[in-house]
């Protein structure tokens, strides 16, 4: 297993719109390697001022086979992975009431949005303790985030399974943080608020009056450079001292005020 790319390198998962095409584009403005995988390959060159520094693959998080498929890309084409993005998510096909959802939406939620992300991870921390241990790398210092949700503490009854899956990469956090910390490898979550992406589009009207009306402290949308500037932070080692941490990007909302 040779090194092929003399850069760092990062996946971001999901990275074809929205927040994860967000990131991306903060990482290769950043000088890093920048691979990115979704379950369809984009319609348009998202990256053609860095093609030489970018990567699609193809894969479905949720596959066990898939998800091999990626990593044995990697290894190949790539020979090394420094920071691991799991950005990948998608809400329910349709928003039921609580008491009304189905089982089928719930494991197709989470197998996406949790079981993918929690065994990638496994994988691909594996994969990084191999390089360490291997010694070839310089200043070798991989890390790993994970972008969650305020919907991980925030209920929302007409999408529960989507709350579930959040809460759960909070946990996930935690548990790799631990057991990932005597190898170095830093872990975080990352939770956004609300940001202009399409998967928010069709409730924009709702949330423009939300924050009009003093929703959040900070009175606008986020955006996708706001987690990506966030990432680089996290990934370039300037807040070293921590592991596990949450890192609240959502304007304020988290604050409780009277």
């Amino acid at each position: 297993m040779e090194q092929k790319i003399d850069q760092k390198v990062v996946l971001v998962t999901g990275g074809t719109q929205g927040i994860g095409l967000g990131i991306a584009h903060e990482f290769l403005s950043k000088n890093y390697f920048v691979i990115i995988c979704a379950r369809h390959e984009p319609k348009e060159n998202l990256f053609e001022s860095f093609e030489e520094s970018s990567l699609f693959i193809e894969c479905d998080i949720s596959s066990n086979e898939s998800r091999a498929k990626l990593i044995e890309t990697i290894k190949k084409n790539v020979g090394r992975i420094d920071v691991l993005v799991n950005n990948a998510g998608v809400g329910p096909p349709e928003r039921k009431d609580l008491l009304e959802a189905s089982e089928k939406f719930f494991e197709y939620v989470m197998k996406i949005n949790l079981q993918g992300p929690y065994f990638l991870t496994q994988q691909l921390a594996n994969y990084m303790i191999e390089l360490q241990e291997k010694g070839k790398i310089l200043n070798y210092h991989p890390s790993i985030m994970t972008i969650s949700s305020i919907s991980a503490f925030t209920s929302s009854t007409s999408r529960g399974e989507y709350c579930i899956s959040k809460a759960g990469l909070s946990m996930m956090t935690k548990l790799y943080a631990d057991r990932l910390a005597e190898y170095n490898i830093p872990v975080y979550e990352i939770q956004p608020g609300i940001i202009e992406t399409p998967m928010t589009k069709g409730v924009k009207s709702k949330y423009d009056k939300l924050i009009g009306e003093g929703l959040l402290p900070i009175k606008r949308w986020g955006n996708p450079a706001d987690i990506g500037k966030a990432a680089v932070t996290l990934a370039e080692g300037l807040i070293p001292y921590t592991t596990g941490q949450v890192l609240n990007l959502d304007g304020g909302f988290h604050v409780r005020r009277l």
